[in-house]
């Protein structure tokens, strides 16, 4: 990472565990995404549960309901981020997540928490995920904006009275509030007349389960019209040694044209392996 700028922003994110970068993309743009999604908001009913919000709606898909959805997920500094957060424990990073979130008057705050808990491995040794809220409309502190608890990735929190007081995440369309899977935050409550609107983006790391099944969301003949990189992130490619494959090959193949009726199973590996694999072959190919 050799941009000064995002140097800068990467030291925010791992001193305080979120940063909020101010006008990285259009509104334009962001307006084009939220009228895009203006039927979705409409047609999708209100959540059920104490976590997901009886006044909020939520749905995910957005690489196919708007082609606008395809800047948040590649926005060049974002990725970097990402990769720069993630990608010291793992080969490669998916997209975890592309969903919309409407908060409507009346919902009260959602439960502090972190995202990285919906993974039951260990945890601090390094990072599952890095979030990406972009604002559709203003956020701010009565309807419902994110609440972020500085300093919580570095800390256990045993219990809510251990958070201290959060930073009220107000930002408008076109900023993109970024928080790693490790810091505590939730949507704050709504008591204004009016609805919030957020987009979340969400990158894990490519070995994990995502939260979004992506191959459901995004089947071969919609995932064909995407850009390679796009694709990729979308789970059309192996994490080295072999997983995600399709009988034995990357599922990239499957954006083709044409697909073998039986693909040839193909090693996956990491140098390291193939190395040690390979002399143990010819070691035993020897013996013969």
């Amino acid at each position: 990472m050799s941009d000064i700028k995002s140097i800068d922003w990467l030291e925010r994110l791992q001193k305080d565990g979120y940063c909020i970068i101010p006008d990285l993309l259009p509104q334009s743009s962001i307006a084009a995404l939220d009228a895009d999604l203006e039927r979705d908001f409409t047609e999708t009913p209100m959540g059920h549960g104490d976590f997901y919000g009886f006044r909020t709606k939520r749905f995910g898909s957005l690489l196919r309901r708007s082609r606008w959805a395809c800047d948040l997920v590649l926005q060049p500094l974002i990725l970097s981020l990402a990769r720069e957060v993630l990608g010291k424990a793992c080969d490669r990073i998916q997209l975890n997540v592309a969903q919309a979130i409407a908060i409507h008057p009346g919902e009260i705050e959602q439960f502090p928490h972190c995202d990285h808990d919906m993974w039951a491995g260990a945890k601090g040794e390094h990072e599952y995920l890095l979030n990406v809220i972009w604002p559709l409309t203003d956020f701010n502190s009565s309807n419902g904006a994110t609440r972020i608890y500085p300093g919580t990735h570095k800390r256990p929190v045993e219990s809510l009275d251990q958070l201290g007081d959060p930073i009220v995440a107000a930002s408008k369309p076109g900023d993109a509030i970024c928080f790693l899977g490790s810091t505590v935050h939730g949507a704050g409550p709504n008591s204004t007349e009016d609805v919030r609107r957020g987009v979340v983006i969400g990158y894990s790391l490519g070995w994990l389960k995502p939260y979004e099944n992506l191959w459901l969301a995004y089947p071969p003949e919609v995932a064909r019209n995407f850009p390679p990189e796009l694709a990729e992130l979308a789970g059309y490619a192996q994490h080295r040694p072999n997983l995600g494959n399709y009988e034995g090959q990357c599922p990239s193949i499957l954006l083709g044209e044409e697909v073998a009726n039986y693909p040839q199973a193909t090693d996956a590996l990491r140098p390291e392996q193939l190395a040690a694999v390979h002399e143990f072959a010819e070691a035993c190919r020897s013996k013969r």
